[in-house]
């Protein structure tokens, strides 16, 4: 069975380019750089860029995911047509741009475009952070994580499990009203040990994102980001915090996207076979105020 490696880079659109710039490397300390056919390339390793960001209105785009050849891909498409979902390949001028050999653009039940690549093109240039992050956590576990919004969420849970292959890594019900029926947060992985590199959310969110998350290597990393954010005036929407299912330690903020960012470390790596899902009722062991923004 093919599987679905990790998130490999996302797609974002905004409308003025420079702010992202500015964020991605004043703030966040990643490098930047043009894109080919336009946009701007935003570096976190070795690889050519993890994010790109494209010149229209604000919101999310696209998630990218890796399979790890060109076999798995084909079985991929194979999946795709077993089970009655459409497909479109990609041009060779989106796939020069993403940096890959072969796209297969797919969408999940409501919309959430999925774009299903295979060997990215490396450049072999190192990775020197602006603002001197030693590194951030990716290499076979992607980029970090992804929270898409899933209002049909059986049908979306169908896609992601039975379709591309996912599976849980746990699940949380969360009651804003007491008298309504719980909302559905689901957590995924891939063949990776990140402890999910997508999570799907029973509601729907104009910037068609809920939040991604990127790791670095040390809680002195997260401080220091969370001072840049300060001092670039940018806005908080979730206090610093320890999350109960994936122990991540984590802030949120705000991208010039819309959508949030959470900026944190020492996530879960799992052995998946030695695992057992289980369902949380809170989201965070201590912190992680989501009404701090508001």
């Amino acid at each position: 069975m093919s599987e679905i490696q990790s998130l490999s880079y996302f797609v974002a659109q905004v409308e003025d380019l420079e702010s992202w710039r500015r964020y991605a490397e004043d703030v966040l300390g990643m490098m930047t750089g043009p894109a080919p056919n336009g946009g701007l390339y935003v570096k976190m390793d070795e690889r050519p860029f993890r994010m790109l960001i494209l010149e229209g209105p604000a919101g999310y785009v696209a998630s990218g995911w890796e399979l790890a050849s060109r076999t798995d891909f084909e079985a991929m498409l194979a999946r795709l047509e077993e089970h009655g979902v459409e497909y479109e390949m990609a041009d060779q001028a989106l796939c020069t741009q993403r940096g890959v050999q072969a796209i297969a653009v797919v969408n999940d039940p409501v919309g959430n475009r999925n774009e299903l690549s295979w060997g990215h093109i490396s450049d072999c240039q190192p990775f020197a952070s602006p603002q001197g992050v030693p590194r951030f956590l990716t290499e076979d576990m992607g980029l970090g994580h992804t929270v898409l919004p899933a209002p049909r969420f059986d049908d979306c849970l169908q896609f992601y499990c039975e379709v591309l292959g996912f599976r849980h890594s746990d699940i949380f019900n969360f009651r804003p009203d007491p008298n309504a029926d719980p909302v559905r947060i689901h957590f995924l992985h891939c063949a990776n040990p990140r402890h999910h590199s997508l999570a799907i959310a029973e509601y729907d969110v104009p910037s068609k994102c809920v939040h991604v998350m990127v790791e670095v290597d040390s809680m002195t990393e997260v401080g220091r980001a969370h001072d840049r954010r300060i001092a670039h005036q940018v806005p908080l929407s979730a206090t610093l915090g320890q999350h109960l299912n994936d122990r991540m330690t984590s802030f949120y903020m705000k991208t010039p996207s819309g959508f949030d960012l959470e900026f944190g470390w020492g996530g879960l790596q799992v052995d998946w076979d030695d695992h057992s899902v289980f369902e949380f009722n809170r989201v965070s062991l201590w912190g992680h105020d989501f009404g701090a923004g508001q």
